[in-house]
């Protein structure tokens, strides 16, 4: 069972930037194919951006691509998500999440195995 913890959520401006880190428990991270999603109110949970276990390849949702980052560490058992030029939508609680060996697009919420709680961002104009 791996669990995840999110940091590094806040209050931003527009036009600001965060990075969000997503610390795992176990060495097993490496295997894992990782993601970040995010949740507004009222919404449903929605893709931001995921990574293959060795960080080869990267994916973006459309809203977010040119403006997020998602790396990783396999040695420090983290993965990151630099944000820039932040705006007032991109306001949700952001999840990080794992898969291991599942099929299914990758962006889909369903086919990641571990979830973390969330960190909050909110971008104020």
């Amino acid at each position: 069972q791996v669990q995840l913890v999110e940091s590094g959520g806040g209050l931003v401006q527009a036009g600001g930037s965060l990075r969000l880190s997503c610390a795992a428990s176990e060495p097993s991270f490496s295997w894992y194919t990782m993601g970040w999603f995010r949740q507004a109110p009222g919404k449903e949970r929605e893709f931001v951006a995921a990574i293959s276990w060795s960080g080869g390849s990267t994916t973006y949702a459309d809203s977010v691509k040119g403006r997020v980052t998602i790396s990783r560490v396999n040695a420090e058992n983290t993965v990151y998500l630099q944000m820039n030029s932040l705006k007032l939508e991109d306001t949700a609680v952001y999840y990080c999440a794992a898969r291991y060996l599942a099929s299914g697009t990758i962006q889909s919420r369903y086919t990641y195995n571990y979830w973390g709680q969330g960190t909050q961002v909110t971008v104020s104009s």
